[in-house]
């Protein structure tokens, strides 16, 4: 792969600079595929597609459908992630990151510091995925953080 230009990267930081991080979810699917699965035709997609875009719930390209915070924020789903932060037995780490991997959240990490790990989930399912949290051999201690707005 040919290195960027020096134009190339100023437009990728001034892209980065002057954007605004979103939560969206993807999907990439071809349009027939799609409209099998809901058992319309392609055309009452469209109509449909269209309808969610021009309000702003979703964005669209080739191959792809983006649910955007306003899109999310309609089906009640808080764009504002909780995080809890987890203290592992020393001797437990390796089987207990196994399970955490196989947890559905939006992010998982193995930090350095006073804890183990970090997970980043919907702040809807931070009761349900705790309760499954607290059933994992080996985890001594979790602090929860609930975001209130975004800031930047």
């Amino acid at each position: 792969m040919e290195p960027l230009t020096k134009r190339s990267i100023q437009l990728l930081r001034t892209l980065y600079e002057k954007g605004k991080a979103t939560s969206t979810y993807t999907l990439r699917v071809k349009q027939d595929e799609l409209s099998a699965q809901l058992g319309v035709s392609r055309q009452a997609l469209n109509v449909h597609l269209r309808k969610l875009k021009n309000r702003g719930y979703i964005r669209t390209g080739r191959g792809f459908i983006d649910v955007t915070e306003k899109g999310l924020s309609a089906l009640g789903i808080s764009t504002t992630p909780a995080f809890i932060l987890i203290k592992i037995s020393p001797l437990k780490r390796i089987r207990v990151y196994e399970e955490l991997r196989e947890l559905q959240v939006s992010r998982a990490f193995r930090i350095a510091g006073e804890v183990d790990a970090l997970i980043i989930l919907e702040r809807e399912n931070l009761d349900e995925f705790l309760k499954k949290l607290y059933c994992i051999d080996g985890i001594e201690d979790t602090r929860s953080y609930v975001t209130i707005e975004v800031i930047k």
